[in-house]
């Protein structure tokens, strides 16, 4: 249930693991639903590892070889970190919560990110991250998972399972039905377009009170995304929240200020209170849900962790639990 991220990698690994699989989503229309296709789609376990439990960092390192296996448009192209003079301290701060990266200067960055060489003088370089682009990823994803023989039906509102099939719920926020402490967290982006400057990788903008990220997308698309607020209304982004985001865009590179604005928009994640994932057994129904703002990296390794569970009874005590009135 749910054709999200979650949904579609639970389809595919099931599928392609010789299980019969109906895919079905409420909306009629593909993602139209989907807090996915809301997502910088980053896969940064070792970046994300600054605030994140270890937990989410070694699922985010395990969905890697799954996301280069199956998804071979997939960049892996590393993620870079930078700050202003100003902000230096927050390098080293960042650098002390994370592994995986190393110090680049100048030089080095001049490399690796020419359009950033005249705003940064250090950084740091996770050369083991990758993205991709939500918009092409998720069609491509459904796409793969129907070819490998998963039935997927669209426009399903009401679903009544058959009484021997087990039901894996992926609906994300719609699930607050039936897990009480599920909790919705806002992130808001703008998409903008320029073609004079040209990023090969997620560049994360350190800044004390206002950190920003911005993505590298096909057609000279650029997603721009920083915010994590506590509410679950989906309403576009304020003034406030727009001129935070394009202004953090304009202090990375002030050409960002010639840039087209195609969209400004806001998702919401589902998270439990720890921002930790988990996989709810309940009878024939399991629940795989609370992936927060780290949908794109740990869906394919929860995937993993279900199918090993139904074949063959593997329980992964970080992340199965079976005592469903807690949550």
């Amino acid at each position: 249930m749910g054709a999200g991220i979650t949904g579609l990698w639970q389809s595919l690994i099931l599928a392609q693991n010789g299980y019969s699989v109906r895919l079905i989503e409420r909306s009629p229309k593909p993602f139209a639903q989907a807090s996915s296709i809301y997502a910088g789609a980053m896969l940064a376990p070792y970046c994300e590892a600054e605030t994140a439990l270890p937990v989410v960092k070694k699922l985010g390192i395990k969905s890697l070889e799954l996301w280069r296996k199956h998804f071979p448009e997939t960049v892996f192209n590393g993620s870079l970190v930078v700050a202003h003079d100003r902000d230096k301290g927050e390098i080293d701060r960042f650098a002390r919560f994370t592994d995986g990266h190393r110090y680049v200067d100048r030089k080095e960055i001049s490399n690796l990110e020419p359009d950033l060489s005249e705003q940064f003088q250090e950084a740091l370089f996770y050369e083991n991250e990758g993205h991709v682009d939500p918009e092409v990823a998720l069609p491509r994803l459904l796409e793969a998972a129907e070819q490998a023989g998963v039935s997927a039906e669209f426009g399903v509102e009401d679903f009544a399972p058959p009484a021997a099939s087990v039901t894996i719920d992926c609906r994300g926020l719609a699930a607050q039905d039936v897990l009480q402490t599920l909790r919705g967290v806002r992130g808001e982006r703008a998409i903008i377009r320029i073609s004079e400057i040209e990023l090969a990788r997620p560049v994360r903008l350190l800044h004390p009170r206002f950190p920003l990220y911005i993505v590298p997308w096909s057609e000279n698309r650029f997603m721009v995304g920083a915010t994590v607020i506590e509410r679950e209304d989906a309403h576009p982004p304020s003034v406030r929240s727009t001129l935070e985001l394009l202004s953090s865009a304009y202090a990375l590179n002030p050409a960002f200020g010639e840039a087209e604005i195609l969209d400004l928009s806001a998702g919401v994640r589902p998270a439990f209170e720890d921002n930790c994932p988990r996989i709810i057994l309940d009878n024939q129904r399991i629940y795989v849900n609370g992936l927060y703002r780290h949908g794109f990296l740990m869906a394919p390794a929860l995937a993993t962790l279900v199918e090993r569970y139904l074949t063959s009874g593997e329980k992964d005590s970080e992340i199965i639990v079976e005592d469903r009135s807690q949550w």
